[in-house]
């Protein structure tokens, strides 16, 4: 078992929270040159994925596909921002990875495929076999490669908001959602003006086949299949520094699975009539139900992660008794923020869930200590944690002690053995009677 430097009685720094003094740094190390130049990238990337999606839709055929891609997008987001309310990541993490999948990635996948597609066509005897070699082999290496590096420049670049397998799946899921946004646009567009060529409408159309299929029956698929890769990070970022072939080897092989299960799924139909369909239900809701329940289950592991892990800073003075109970309660969370903001307003409310925050980093910090997965730095990473909690203690300590005791479970009362005191064990002994 490692051992860990003794807890500091005091808060590790007098004049405010955690940080230290900047450091110098060249301009093109700086935050806002990094944020600018990422943001430049995105955003020409998301008018060049616009100018090709309207291009091969129409105008007309653009807005009926976006109207109806954007329906399973708030479903999707709200589900993975629920997996992820324990240790909730920062909001422009999620944001860029929306906007990767969305954008740069959609970009790279049309590009590419379109390309590949092409040159199977030029370069082999059967030309008419490019479509569907060009979907079953070179899409899923494309577009899962290019999703997964939205999950890669989170791992490598926001490495303190990657701690786990959860981080992995949500990370890799809104990438997928945001990837799936884009392709249905233009799925559904092409649709659309294949129904205004021949005058199809109503349910017989090709736009409505098209809705029923990306959209109602499988919402899921792509973000299914990347979050294999976000499972494969998830595992690297649990993994010790030491474990260079591990981390290296876990995501790769989630890429491939991911790759294989994409290819599977667009070769559904060279299947036959019902092909699809055979894979849709003994492949795919399977495999969907899994991992829902694998990320349900790490989920609550994380929760009695911090049950577990905070007790030592109570015995060192940092944390309240209960804070431990209901820093792991996600039901004893919620009612301490209520009873910040009914107290002391929205401000509270928000410091309380920073501390929330904070404390569960600081566990997940310490569940990677004891189990000699720390980085080397480990007692520094510590010291930024628990300063954060001090300057936010006198707002959250209250808040979570009046959680703790309102959510707490009742304490079963068992009456003695013995009879009470100066009365016979008899129970048809009544002293009132005469």
């Amino acid at each position: 078992m490692a051992t860990f430097p003794p807890y500091p009685t005091h808060p590790p720094y007098a004049d405010g929270p955690a940080g230290g003094g900047a450091r110098h740094a060249h301009w093109w190390q700086r935050r806002w040159v990094r944020y600018g130049a990422l943001s430049t990238l995105l955003a020409l990337s998301g008018l060049v994925i616009l100018a090709l999606v309207r291009e091969q839709t129409g105008t007309e055929g653009f807005l009926v596909g976006l109207g109806l891609a954007v329906l399973p997008v708030p479903l999707l987001v709200a589900a993975f921002r629920w997996l992820d309310r324990v240790a909730p990541g920062p909001w422009r993490n999620l944001v860029f990875a929306f906007a990767w999948g969305a954008c740069a990635a959609a970009l790279i996948a049309i590009v590419a495929n379109s390309f590949a597609t092409r040159w199977i066509a030029t370069s082999t005897a059967d030309p008419a076999s490019a479509d569907t070699l060009g979907a079953t082999v070179i899409a899923p290496v494309v577009e899962e490669s290019a999703k997964a590096a939205a999950v890669l420049l989170v791992f490598l670049f926001r490495r303190r908001d990657f701690t786990g397998i959860v981080d992995g799946v949500v990370i890799a899921g809104i990438t997928a959602t945001g990837f799936a946004f884009t392709e249905n646009i233009l799925y559904l567009g092409t649709a659309f003006g294949t129904d205004q060529l021949t005058g199809d409408s109503g349910i017989a159309s090709v736009t409505a086949a098209t809705f029923f299929v990306r959209v109602i029956m499988s919402p899921f698929a792509h973000p299914l299949f990347t979050v294999l890769t976000g499972i494969g990070f998830g595992v690297a970022a649990l993994s010790a520094e030491r474990q260079h072939v591990r981390r290296v080897l876990v995501p790769l092989s989630g890429l491939l699975l991911a790759m294989g299960m994409h290819a599977l799924w667009n070769g559904s139909a060279a299947f036959g009539g019902f092909g699809f369909f055979a894979v849709y239900a003994a492949f795919m809701v399977p495999a969907f139900g899994l991992l829902t329940w694998l990320v349900i289950w790490t989920r609550q592991r994380e929760l009695r992660t911090v049950r577990e892990e905070l007790p030592p800073y109570v015995l060192a003075g940092w944390l309240t008794p209960g804070e431990p109970y209901a820093l792991g309660s996600m039901r004893a969370r919620r009612t301490a923020r209520d009873y910040a903001r009914h107290r002391f307003g929205k401000p509270a409310r928000r410091t309380v869930a920073e501390y929330e925050a904070y404390a569960t980093s600081l566990a997940f910090l310490r569940h990677r200590g004891r189990r000699g997965r720390a980085d080397a730095d480990f007692v520094v990473r510590e010291r930024e944690l628990l300063a954060e909690l001090w300057w936010r203690r006198e707002i959250a300590r209250p808040a979570l002690d009046h959680a703790a005791r309102m959510t707490a479970p009742p304490v079963p009362v068992v009456a003695p053995p013995w009879p009470a005191y100066g009365h016979p064990a008899n129970p048809a002994y009544n002293p009132y009677r005469s």
